[in-house]
This record gives structure tokens, sequence and C-alpha cells, in this order.
């Protein structure tokens, strides 16, 4: 059994880390992929697949869900209506766009204040509010393997 709060403990962790297009080292540098792969290391200890190397501009110069389609084979897909804290978003940034962005529920999806925590280019790891900009871009959530 995986524990929510320790997802989130670790994914807050990480907060802080630069930005670094595939990266996934604490501290050292992520993109939004290598944060969600981080975490996944440090609950499970190894992760399930090793992503093929990927562009900055990947899903605009391939319409392949690569990322949607990792997350359905590794983790429980489950109903945006029923997110919980700890549960991996996934985006798009338009719609019919393959989703290309990841980051963590890290409050309630009702609560009056709901974030979240992602790598963003161009800065470090953070903890945002999932303004509405951000929720009505949610193509997909996922928990991890055992999430209680």
């Amino acid at each position: 059994m995986v524990l929510r709060s320790d997802i989130l403990c670790e994914a807050r962790r990480w907060i802080g880390t630069p930005y670094r297009h595939q990266g996934s080292c604490r501290g050292a540098g992520c993109d939004c992929l290598g944060l969600v792969r981080g975490v996944w290391r440090a609950i499970h200890g190894t992760e399930p697949e090793a992503p093929p190397p990927y562009s900055r501009d990947w899903a605009e110069a391939d319409a392949r869900e690569t990322l949607l389609a990792a997350a359905r084979r590794h983790m429980e897909e489950r109903p945006l209506a029923e997110a919980q804290p700890g549960d991996v978003l996934l985006f798009r940034w338009r719609d019919g766009a393959p989703v290309k962005h990841a980051g963590f529920l890290s409050s309630d999806l009702a609560g009056a204040e709901p974030a979240m925590i992602h790598a963003y280019e161009g800065l470090s790891v953070s903890e945002s509010p999932l303004v509405p900009a951000w929720r009505r871009r949610i193509a997909a959530v996922f928990a991890f393997p055992g999430a209680r």
C-alpha cells in the first residue's frame, strides 16, 4: 500500500528543483515527467520503464499520445470528480492536442483553493494554484498503483 501523504511529501521535497528538460534528479533538475519519475522512484524503488528521448516540441511534432499511453500502462486512471491529493494530473495545452504536461494534485480539487506541484519550463518545481485555466486543460487523472 502506498499512502497519498507519502507521495505528496516526496513531491514537496522536489520544490525548488530547477527546470531541466529530460531531467529527473531532485535538486539538480527535472521537467514535469522527471518530477513524476523521481517521485515514482522514491515511492516504488524503480521506474516501470525508461522514457524514450523526447524533444521540447515532441507533442506538437508527433500527434501520438505517448505520455497518456504510458500513464495508462502503469497507473490507475480515475475520473476527474474522484481526484485526490497525490494523484497525477495530465494536461493538454489545447483541445485535440496530445497530453504534454504532468503534475501532482496537492490539495482537494473541490476545495476553495486547489493546488498542484509541477515543473514548468523556465521555473523550478513549485506548488501552484490550480486556477481555472489549468483546470480546463486537465485531460486525465491517475493514481500510483496501490495509492490509498
